[in-house]
């Protein structure tokens, strides 16, 4: 295995670094936001899906209302 010298490391880092296209504080914030409102349906979705099943599990085991 080859050893690597670390100054070497860290100047590779850097050149690889500023090569990334960062994303800018709209897209950030957009992105977020987005992202905030996916969990939210998603949450919304399961709610009901898990009281869905629970309502017929209990019909079908007989102990529901």
């Amino acid at each position: 295995m080859a050893k690597t010298n670390p100054f070497k490391f860290i100047q590779e880092v850097r050149t690889e670094t500023s090569k990334v296209t960062w994303p800018t504080r709209r897209e950030t914030a957009v992105t977020t936001v987005m992202v905030f409102i996916m969990v939210m349906i998603a949450s919304i979705f399961f709610l009901i899906a898990d009281q869905l099943m629970s309502w017929g599990i209990g019909l079908l085991l007989g102990i529901g209302g």
